[in-house]
């Protein structure tokens, strides 16, 4: 994969590669390296998507060179695109100044219903108080859960499932042999 990425490398600008081609291929071998033990099939697609990427960033990059700035090319997509001036449309504005205006018309509306229209309802007093306390409420929730922890921690501890006791087992210097 090395040969044929460093052959791709050929495609880019002269002084893209020069800048950025050692780096590029340092990322590629360590690719490569980390692909190479998960099997053929990982190594056939990683190699594809390598390949892909290096024939998508040729591209780009020419384009670059050739227009000076990453201007309004499909290629780029529309995140990179995007200018600082502005975000969306300039229509937008005009849009969701009608909007705005259409609410603020809707509300006076509304308030003008209101004041034609009698009140049907009698009118309601002071919402009494309820005499639930929240810190006792509180306090009784978190004794709960203390209690459901402990109780859960004695099961596992029961049963000598929480890994805890595995690890006394466990030796740091022993590597599993590698799979082929």
């Amino acid at each position: 994969m090395l040969s044929l990425c460093r052959w791709l490398l050929h495609l880019y600008p002269p002084e893209h590669r020069l800048e950025y081609g050692e780096e590029m291929m340092r990322v590629l071998s360590d690719i490569e390296a980390h692909v190479q033990n998960k099997g053929v099939r990982a190594g056939a697609a990683s190699t594809v998507h390598e390949v892909a990427g290096l024939l998508y960033g040729a591209i780009r990059e020419h384009l670059r060179a050739i227009t000076g700035s990453r201007a309004n090319l499909a290629i780029y997509g529309r995140r990179v695109t995007m200018r600082s001036e502005f975000r969306f449309p300039k229509a937008a504005v005009v849009l969701m100044t009608i909007i705005l205006v259409a609410i603020l018309v809707v509300i006076e509306r509304a308030k003008s219903i209101q004041a034609s229209i009698p009140y049907a309802n009698p009118h309601v007093g002071p919402i009494k108080e309820v005499g639930i306390n929240v810190f006792p409420l509180l306090l009784l929730v978190l004794l709960g859960a203390c209690a459901a922890a402990t109780i859960g921690w004695a099961v596992v501890f029961a049963l000598h499932r929480s890994g805890t006791h595995r690890f006394s087992k466990v030796d740091p210097s022993h590597t599993r042999p590698a799979a082929d």
